[in-house]
Formats: C-alpha cells, structure tokens, sequence
C-alpha cells in the first residue's frame, strides 16, 4: 500500500530516453517522483477513455457497433442526418 492506501503494483514501461530525462527535470522542479506524474497522466487518460469502456462493458452496444462497422465496411449506405429520427 502506498501513502494513500492505494494497492501498488510494479510495472516497467520503456521510454524513450529523452522523454524520461525531461519527465525527471520535471519531476525535480516540482517536487514530486516521477511515477506521481506518471500515475496522474494515467488517471487523465482512464478518464478520457471511461465513455469508451463504458460502451466496451454493454454487449448490445458492442454488436450495434460492430454491425454498423461492417454495413460501412460492405458499402450499405447510410442515413442522412435529416432521414435519423431522434
């Protein structure tokens, strides 16, 4: 556990040596570690992507969406948005 009680597990993640160098430059300035900043931008993304998983977690949105992959995939045509009810 760590300082806020969150379960912490190791992960290693490879980037580019230059990246790395300016995330610590960072990380110095502002006083925290580097995987606090890193940990943060994870949370930001997760975030960014909830309405995604939220979608992947419905099995009748998963089929709608890939049906209508594969109508667009085999050429059926559309509906305008003037002919989409509401």
């Amino acid at each position: 556990m760590n300082k806020k009680g969150l379960d912490m597990a190791t992960a290693t993640v490879r980037i580019p040596a230059e990246k790395r160098d300016i995330l610590r430059i960072i990380a110095g300035i502002e006083k925290i570690e580097m995987k606090e900043i890193l940990s943060g931008l994870i949370d930001e993304y997760i975030e960014r992507h909830q309405e995604t998983l939220d979608l992947l977690s419905r099995p009748e949105w998963v089929d709608i969406i890939v049906r209508g992959k594969q109508e667009v995939d085999t050429g059926v045509k559309g509906k305008t948005l003037d002919e989409l009810g509401d």
